[in-house]
């Protein structure tokens, strides 16, 4: 895994993202029904057009999410988890619970080693 070319490691460089981590909870949240690419922008303040994109190829080329396209115009896009996507969600959220419970302490450790001479 401490090679850069091990597929694990690049898979965590995916998967390890607050983007990818943020797209896997809205989805998740919608199973077992679909989301469209705008809802989803909606519901994760601050990414951008392009990174959601990004984010969204990135998971449906490694089979997390599931992308049907309406043959409307312009195109009706809507995504969903696949059962592997759904599988990613649990280890997620506990690491999202665990920045949640630890996050106050983080900033106090922060606080002190900014406030100490030398740092």
């Amino acid at each position: 895994m401490l090679d850069p070319r091990c597929p694990t490691r690049q898979l965590l460089d995916r998967i390890g993202t607050k983007w990818t981590s943020m797209t896997v909870k809205v989805l998740a949240e919608e199973d077992p029904g679909e989301i469209r690419f705008a809802e989803l922008r909606r519901r994760i303040p601050g990414i951008s057009q392009k990174m959601l994109s990004v984010t969204l190829q990135n998971l449906v080329r490694d089979g997390l999410v599931a992308r049907r396209v309406e043959p409307t115009v312009p195109p009706a896009v809507h995504y969903r988890l696949t059962e592997l996507g759904l599988s990613l969600e649990r280890p997620l959220a506990a690491l999202r619970l665990w920045a949640e419970t630890h996050m106050p302490e983080i900033d106090r450790n922060q606080q002190r080693a900014d406030a100490s001479p030398g740092s």
